[in-house]
């Protein structure tokens, strides 16, 4: 699929671009993979990770900056949009910084694609852009509807868009597994959390890196792709890092939820499942063509019963047997 092709990865030097070129330079024969991202220093620190790679190039830039993706993505085959400003409680205090990254970036994006004869486009969103109450999930939700419609203005350009809409990265930067670490280490049993209720999706990085892959051979352009996840309870996972800690209850941080969706009630009409993920259409795919339109992929897909929702706190749940071993075995980013 991807031999002898060039893949654009705009927010390269995260943890899901590391991984994902990594996996690209294992199993494919590629002509070049552009690290498209803003932090000088990520990518020099990057460049001496995949120092024996020949045909990985490194572009300095934001999506903010029309005009430099525009001439960063001349010859590209294939985008993975992986730039974005994420962190909740930082984007509630800077709402405006949000939307020139996440959406004026995201239409920036769309934009040059379209311009430069891109073939596929996949943009990775987040289950807090479904039934979004702070400003990262709006300004997500918002990206994901423009790369949505990307498909209906691209004119007589081949260029396609999806989307590709997870939960928490286990061990990511910034998220809670690396924090309850740092305290184990120090031999403290006193964990902070926000609430005892709350629940979180689950999936690990090469998970994310092969779901990804899975979407990009399924597409056909306007579907948002959600993989068939487990969550974990907050409580759990403290459990599974020290045996009965003393749990130092903080409250709610800005904008944050008890439980994630990754779909909502009101999304089951047009949600279809297949045995490993779900597409979410939208809604004008599906008018009376809609049998004619789902057979055309490779897959079979079943419609969702009205009123299906994905919530965290509706399981399957891992066990603090299972979150042990994950910690065992996924690296994280501190």
């Amino acid at each position: 699929m991807f031999n002898k092709k060039t893949i654009l990865i705009t927010g390269g030097t995260g943890s899901f671009g590391k991984n994902f070129t990594k996996y690209l330079l294992d199993n494919f024969n590629l002509k070049k993979i552009i690290i498209f991202s803003r932090d000088e220093f990520k990518q020099s620190e990057m460049k001496k990770e995949f120092i024996s790679s020949k045909n990985l190039r490194f572009f300095l830039g934001d999506v903010r900056d029309r005009e430099r993706l525009s001439m960063a993505l001349k010859n590209v085959d294939y985008v993975i949009h992986a730039a974005a400003l994420k962190q909740v409680d930082a984007l509630e205090y800077n709402p405006f910084e949000a939307v020139k990254t996440n959406i004026l970036g995201a239409q920036n994006v769309i934009s040059a694609c379209i311009e430069n004869n891109v073939k596929k486009v996949v943009a990775l969103s987040t289950d807090k852009a479904s039934s979004p109450i702070n400003l990262y999930g709006a300004s997500k939700l918002v990206s994901d509807k423009l790369f949505i419609s990307a498909n209906s203005y691209s004119g007589y350009k081949k260029v396609i868009f999806s989307v590709v809409r997870y939960g928490n990265v286990f061990g990511s930067r910034g998220s809670i597994a690396p924090l309850f670490s740092k305290i184990s280490e120090s031999k403290s049993k006193v964990l902070p959390i926000t609430d005892r209720r709350m629940t979180r999706f689950n999936i690990t990085l090469i998970e994310s890196v092969e779901f990804v892959l899975k979407a990009i051979k399924n597409m056909q352009g306007g579907e948002i792709f959600i993989p068939k996840l487990k969550s974990y309870r907050i409580t759990d996972l403290a459990n599974a890092f020290i045996d009965n800690p003393t749990l130092k209850i903080l409250g709610m941080r800005a904008g944050e939820k008890i439980h994630e969706d990754l779909t909502s009630a009101q999304e089951s009409n047009y949600l279809f499942e297949s045995n490993n993920f779900y597409i979410l259409f939208p809604a004008e795919r599906l008018s009376n063509k809609e049998s004619k339109f789902l057979n055309s992929y490779k897959i079979k897909l079943f419609k969702v019963k009205e009123g299906f929702s994905l919530r965290s706190d509706h399981g399957p749940f891992l066990s603090i047997k299972e979150l042990k071993q994950l910690i065992k075995t996924q690296k994280l980013f501190f």
